[in-house]
């Protein structure tokens, strides 16, 4: 059996699940469904990253010790991934036992293959980021990565060899199309790594809510080194049975602004400890909402669990996906996403599966076993992309097929027609939902399990999203999705 492991981020515990964790993670839920489909064996992973001096920070400011503070907020991202029918596998937390043993292991083999050295660090830090910054990115006394103030920090520090790796990676990126995608982003890590690559300050000194180093117990591991070893911890690295069995990561799905963290910095610790590399780092973009940045100042987070019980889970999900490809940013505003339920949810796939089923309740005694395959959709086309990471390219052309299942059923105006032609249109019709209601299971779950039950089909593969003999004993019920008429 063919295997797939697929990664969000693990998320930082100072605030809840906004509209960019959700896309993230739907994006990986997609995948990890899309995988199941073919019958491939998946293992998705997400989960939270608890550890360092900004979670310390925010515990305090709320008069709480780190570890009551952290076990409160995993429970929001717990219910929020509920409530958007996000199908994980697992949920690592920084603050289990058995990743905590697992980091103190591996950092001890990076340590025993000569690539950690004592040293002081003195530099540039940025704290809302737990970055940190070379002087020559340092602009106005500001991070150039969220603009916020840096403070200068120094004392003994251990640190990771990383200018070691460099010109390894650099071949990394020239060899590898697929490592990082999209290509752009790929650019950009290599202009950077064409740059100065400077060692990597790995532990802290003055932090004490985190993991310590095992070679020196006086310090902590800087959180950033822990955060990323828990797509091996969750395996059991390095002998669990996960680990051999799914590892290499077929694909980690992060934000842009953490990219250099997981194709350069995780790369060249995997290198150090003689762990395969993951197959492809994917990088997406921001949102923006109502055409501004989000930010706590502007108190502008959306909440995707607000939001999916106003207008519907499936609905959310579909245009985030639709609204912004992968690699690009995109705007959130609610009138878009109203725009799209009525003009694409409601109009295109509700009111086709309608119509159809209005008919064949109609007519049911009419209707043979003849079908008229004239409306196959290119699954391979979808596979391709899916399989390429493209999700709004995939659901974009499963949305064509439905547009044009619709043509097709104006067109032959069936209504109008007796006997054979209204059998063979209202067959094929049917058949297509089916395809349909198979090839939107990954996107849109919930919706696809309410047209197969209007058409009394079971749960299927993809192998069965193909024109052939309909054996389903259809049963209309509520309409798909609801017209929005209230002003937003």
């Amino acid at each position: 059996m063919e295997k797939f492991y697929v990664t969000t981020p693990i998320y930082y515990v100072t605030m809840k699940p906004h509209i960019g964790h959700a896309y993230t993670t739907i994006i990986a839920d997609i995948l990890a469904r899309w995988h199941r489909l073919k019958g491939e064996e998946v293992f998705f992973l997400t989960g939270t990253d608890e550890h360092g001096s900004k979670v310390q920070k925010a515990a305090s400011e709320a008069g709480k010790n780190p570890q009551e503070f952290v076990d409160g907020v995993v429970e929001f991202y717990k219910q929020a991934w509920k409530a958007l029918n996000i199908s994980y596998d697992k949920f690592i937390r920084t603050t289990d036992d058995y990743h905590i043993a697992i980091v103190r292991k591996f950092i001890k083999k990076l340590w025993d293959t000569g690539d950690i050295f004592k040293s002081k660090y003195e530099g540039w830090y940025c704290l809302p980021d737990e970055t940190f910054i070379p002087e020559s990115e340092v602009q106005d006394g500001k991070c150039p990565y969220c603009g916020r103030a840096v403070q200068k920090i120094q004392e003994d520090a251990y640190f990771f060899s990383l200018s070691k790796y460099k010109d390894t990676l650099l071949r990394v990126f020239s060899e590898d199309e697929r490592f990082v995608i999209p290509k752009s982003k790929a650019n950009e890590m290599v202009s950077r790594l064409n740059g100065e690559v400077k060692d990597l300050d790995i532990t802290r000194q003055s932090i004490d809510w985190g993991i310590k180093f095992p070679i020196d117990e006086t310090q902590t591991i800087y959180v950033w080194v822990d955060a990323l070893a828990n797509y091996i911890s969750a395996l059991g690295w390095p002998d669990g049975e996960d680990f051999k069995k799914f590892w290499p990561a077929d694909v980690h799905i992060v934000g842009k602004e953490i990219l250099w963290f997981h194709s350069v910095i995780w790369p060249a610790m995997l290198i150090s400890a003689g762990v395969p590399l993951p197959k492809t780092i994917l990088a997406h973009g921001w949102w923006t909402v109502d055409g501004q940045k989000m930010s706590k100042s502007l108190g502008n987070f959306v909440d995707p669990v607000e939001i999916a019980n106003k207008y519907s889970v499936d609905s959310l999900r579909y245009f985030l996906i639709k609204e912004m490809p992968v690699g690009e940013d995109g705007d959130f505003s609610e009138s878009a996403l109203v725009s799209r339920i009525n003009g694409e949810l409601v109009a295109d796939l509700g009111n086709l599966l309608s119509r159809v089923l209005t008919l064949v309740d109609r007519y049911k005694g009419s209707i043979s076993g003849e079908i008229e395959v004239d409306k196959e959709l290119d699954i391979e086309k979808v596979s391709d992309m899916l399989d390429n990471y493209n999700v709004t390219g995939a659901l974009e052309e499963v949305w064509k097929f439905i547009r044009s299942i619709n043509k097709y059923f104006n067109d032959k105006e069936p209504w109008k027609l007796e006997g054979q032609e209204l059998s063979k249109v209202l067959n094929n019709s049917l058949e297509a939902l089916r395809i349909i209601s198979i090839l939107l299971e990954p996107f849109m779950p919930s919706t696809s399990l309410k047209i197969k039950e209007q058409l009394g089909v079971g749960e299927e593969k993809l192998d069965k999203a193909k024109f052939g003999q309909f054996r389903g004993k259809v049963k209309r019920g509520e309409n798909l999705f609801t017209k929005v008429n209230a002003k937003v």
